[in-house]
């Protein structure tokens, strides 16, 4: 085990701060302070009521007032006690992730992976998984408005067809219809059929959260838009320059199982990854080396790596000490080698990295070009701004603007020309600040309302179906268009079945079955690379740069009133429910500043006014802004949270103390464990691994005083690889929607009263300025010698004959003696009745999940309803559970794999094979908690020419 430097949690650790010191030793670090407060239990609620949440904990009242008359009929093809699923897409900017939505009783009830897609490989992320919470909010867009005021369908209707008769004479001068990035064919085809119609007609695109330099970069380097497929699992090196790869761009679920695949030396050679980052993302945490190089290094670095790789000399003066050995690394790997640059670069700097790939060898190996996945891939913003310009000419009559925001996400411009605009007409899932603007606002119909189609990463299509009826009378972007078109009574489902019309019967029912049309996957093509394709410009020149980047979770807005989205901890700097500015420890040096303080931004002509938060690996020259936050005209749940940072104008940024503390809430410092960070997430080298491959393992356990657990058949654990997790959270969303865990909102977090079962912390190694992220999940451990057991004077948590640590939540009397006795601080107070206030539905919950009630404690449970579920199908069959026949929710979210569980003593299961592994060890096994929780310490594949500075 490498213990070479110190490993921290938060800054205020690594300072030893004695006021955080004091805190972590005190038994109720937050009572202090509620009791000079007092909780805002009416904040609280009304946070709960207003998400519809899947699960917020607590009792539903008693027995209902009224007489109850049960159901006679069930609805066709419903079982009871049947779940069923649904295959369909999660569609973000234009690309399709394969989901599959599990019913019970015909109602939609949790998002999951599906296996059969190639994006997703049965992996699901954060935002896919919240939609499920989205179709059920109350804050939704209920009905047709027109300037803000209620009206209906028919009325719009009519005045539409007013319209489109003088479209009709015009040819389609002055119309204009605003999308986001199109992939889907159903829609290209209704775009391409105005087209014909109304020859005069235009298209516009505007995606908030910009890919214009991954289109502009390929159209440089072959002098036509192409698309490329990367293959990491063959790449035995790659370089990830400020890249996205792992968390946003389309196929990351992909491309996160294909190189946490080559991560563990125990199931073959491994692959070296580097990461060269301005701000910290997912591709460092998984990275051998991370390189922290602001927006001026990274010019350095490229040009130096041209001269390494394509004239084959030695980096120019000024490069980067490291930058050689990972030169000289990518090119001893030809064929096996790959960079990857993220789309906030420019596109020259793109295209050069094309021509160095080109050099290196990988097309055919590590990535393939095809056609465009996107229907038209052009400049958007060169496009936005053409239609902001006509806008404010006067040219526009008449504006169609399907499912975007760009009141919001679009310069101010935009909402001062859309005033010009005669009749204009948003069409919305919720009552936005485009909806607030235009003439008329039509309610969209959710994602998984409507049928409609899009292509994933690759070009696979998969047909999007409908898991419910329309919930407000809601309409799709195809009805709208075909109503455009002349087509009074338009019917999703003929005008996407019309599209695949060449599909036969059986064909159609087994793309709707598997979640992908078959053969529908983008075909390689095979451009020359373009002679002018390495000409970078000039470096960039300002003191300090801000980045702007999307959310990793709310994105660029459209997911801010989903309270699980608000209240999941962000990856790095764990905060919830804000996005402070991120700011390197040397600026907020020099600035005077620490976590919470106010600073004022200024850029062209805008000032603003935000906290800061100090962010371990941030490059100096630049500063961090998420974007999607600062919302105005949204529901109740993301109102006003956050800063919105699209306020600033173009420009030189300059920043400065502004006085004053703004409460930031971070989970980062929350459960702490007592005991040394290095010793809990065991860690080391390859090297290290193969001079003595047990260096990470853990002492037998010792001899106990206590009984051995009752033996069953069966014996339930579980064993997490720290090789691949990179600390996505979908496993913590997926638990929170599978076992109904509550949100409780910013007050209550920064009570550290947070009710996830499942939490990734995060520990930091080395120094503030380039520290290494280790990663590691924490769950109960359903211990063998559980100290929670002994202490509970009601017998509430107890073991039963397969191992599992239950909780028997009807005896729970609340008086957290089991929480206080866990080493592994995993169990969650519920303080509130949230249940029994809220005005959600019960419907909106997992009913094989039983609610908690106010004062009972509640913890992970293994998903014991999925376990009952699988028993009960082995005894029909009178056979044993098979081994993959239980997957946990959240090791099926998990796109790394990361997660193994199953049947310790079956010898040949998965879980048992991990828990084999010379990696594997127990978490504070000197406990002798002996925990059937285990892990796999994780390994780095260092590159020996590369000498890291100490801490």
């Amino acid at each position: 085990m490498s213990a070479r430097t110190p490993t921290w949690r938060s800054l205020a650790e690594h300072e030893g701060d004695p006021a955080f010191i004091a805190r972590v030793a005190a038994e109720f670090p937050g009572l202090a302070r509620v009791l000079a407060e007092g909780p805002d239990r009416r904040q609280v609620l009304k946070l709960m009521g207003a998400s519809l949440a899947l699960g917020l904990g607590g009792c539903d009242p008693g027995d209902p007032k009224g007489r109850i008359i049960p159901g006679i009929k069930a609805p066709p093809g419903i079982v009871p006690g049947i779940e069923n699923e649904y295959a369909t897409a999660s569609v973000l900017d234009g690309y399709a992730t394969g989901i599959r939505v599990r019913h019970q009783a015909g109602r939609p009830m949790q998002v999951v992976g599906n296996p059969a897609h190639p994006a997703s490989l049965g992996a699901v992320d954060p935002i896919a998984q919240a939609r499920i919470l989205s179709l059920y909010d109350p804050d939704r867009s209920h009905g047709v408005s027109h300037g803000n005021q209620q009206a209906g369908w028919a009325s719009f209707r009519e005045a539409f067809e007013r319209r489109r008769t003088a479209i009709d004479q015009r040819k389609g001068d002055g119309l204009r219809i605003l999308t986001g990035t199109v992939t889907s064919p159903t829609l290209v085809a209704q775009l391409a059929a105005l087209q014909g119609r109304y020859p005069l007609m235009r298209w516009h695109q505007c995606q908030a959260v910009s890919r214009d330099a991954v289109r502009l970069g390929a159209r440089l380097a072959y002098g036509r838009p192409v698309e490329a497929v990367y293959r990491l699992d063959r790449a035995d090196v790659i370089l990830a320059i400020d890249s996205d790869l792992l968390s946003t761009a389309p196929g990351h679920l992909r491309h996160a199982r294909d190189v946490a695949g080559r991560r563990n030396p125990v199931a073959g050679p491994m692959s070296r990854v580097y990461a060269v980052e301005s701000t910290p993302d997912l591709i460092g945490v998984m990275a051998d080396h991370r390189f922290v190089a602001g927006p001026r290094e990274i010019h350095q670095a490229l040009t130096a790596l041209a001269a390494a790789i394509l004239r084959q000399g030695s980096p120019q003066p000024g490069a980067p000490a490291w930058l050689a050995a990972v030169a000289q690394d990518l090119a001893a790997h030809p064929g096996r080698a790959l960079i990857h640059i993220g789309p906030q670069q420019p596109a020259e700097y793109h295209a050069l990295v094309h021509a160095l790939n080109e050099a290196l060898g990988g097309r055919g190996r590590t990535f393939d070009l095809i056609e465009p996945v996107e229907a038209a891939p052009i400049d958007q913003a060169t496009s936005l701004g053409d239609l902001i310009a006509d806008m404010a000419d006067g040219r526009i009559q008449d504006l169609l603007i399907l499912g975007e925001n760009p009141v919001f996400t679009a310069p101010p411009a935009f909402a001062e020309a859309l005033k010009q605009v005669p009749f204009s007409v948003s069409l919305g899932v919720e009552l936005d600040e485009t909806a607030q603007a235009t003439t008329w606002h039509l309610p969209e119909a959710h994602p998984l309302e409507a049928w409609s189609d899009a292509r994933a990463y690759d070009g696979t299509v998969t047909i999007l179906q409908p898991q419910v009826q329309p919930l407000f009378g809601a309409h799709s972007a195809h009805e709208v268009l075909a109503l455009l078109a002349g087509d009074r009574a338009p019917d999703g489902y003929a005008i996407v079945r019309a599209t695949w019309a060449k599909l036969s019967d059986d064909a159609w029912h087994g793309a709707l079955s598997s979640g992908v049309v078959s053969g529908t996957a983008g075909r390689p093509v095979d451009p020359p690379l373009r002679s002018g394709a390495t000409v970078l410009p000039a470096p960039p020149d300002r003191q300090i740069t801000l980045l702007l980047r999307p959310d990793p979770y709310l994105w660029d807005g459209r997911f801010a009133n989903s309270a699980w989205l608000q209240e999941l901890p962000r990856p790095l700097t764990k905060l919830v429910w804000d996005n402070p500015l991120l700011v390197a420890s040397a600026l907020a040096r020099r600035l005077g500043v620490g976590n919470g303080d106010l600073v004022k931004l200024s850029a062209g002509g805008a000032t603003l006014t935000v906290p800061v938060w100090i962010q371990p690996g941030q490059a100096e020259d630049c500063v961090t802004a998420h974007r999607g936050w600062g919302r105005r005209q949204v529901g109740a749940v993301g109102k006003n949270a956050g800063f919105d940072f699209l306020a600033l104008g173009d420009g030189p940024l300059s920043v400065e103390k502004a006085g004053g503390t703004y409460a930031l809430a971070t989970t980062e410092h929350h459960n702490p464990l007592d005991a040394a960070p290095d010793g809990v997430v065991r860690h080391g080298t390859l090297a290290g691994f193969t001079a003595d491959r047990q260096f990470l393992q853990t002492p037998d356990p010792q001899a106990s005083l206590y009984p051995p657990q009752p033996a069953g058949t069966m014996a339930w654990g579980m064993s997490i690889d720290l090789n691949a997790c990179i600390g996505c959270n979908a496993c913590v969303i997926a638990c929170q929607a599978e076992n109904n865990v509550p949100v409780v909102g910013k007050d209550e977090v920064l009570r550290e009263r947070e009710m996830h079962w499942l939490r990734i912390d995060r520990y930091f190694e080395g120094s503030v300025e380039a520290p290494r992220v280790l990663l590691q999940p924490m769950l109960c451990m359903h211990c063998e010698e559980a100290p929670c057991e002994v202490v509970c004077p009601v017998g509430a948590t107890v073991h039963d004959a397969e191992g599992l640590n239950v909780m028997v939540y009807n005896r729970c009397v609340g008086t957290r003696f089991c929480s206080n006795n866990c080493p592994y601080k995993v169990r969650r107070f519920n303080y509130f009745a949230f249940a029994r206030d809220e005005v959600r539905s019960i419907q909106a919950r997992n009913q094989e999940v039983s609610v908690r009630a106010r004062g009972v404690m509640e913890k992970c449970s293994f998903c014991i309803q999925r376990i009952a579920a699988a028993r009960i199908d082995a005894d029909k069959e009178d056979r044993a559970i098979r081994d993959g026949e239980v997957v946990t929710a959240c090791q099926a979210a998990c796109p790394t794999q990361a997660i193994s569980f199953g049947n310790i003593r079956d010898q040949a299961s998965a879980v048992a094979r991990r828990k084999a592994s010379p990696l594997a060890y127990a978490l504070l096994g000197e406990l002798n908690t002996k925990p059937r929780v285990t892990y796999e310490g994780r390994v780095r594949n260092a590159n020996p020419a590369i000498v890291e500075p100490s801490a």
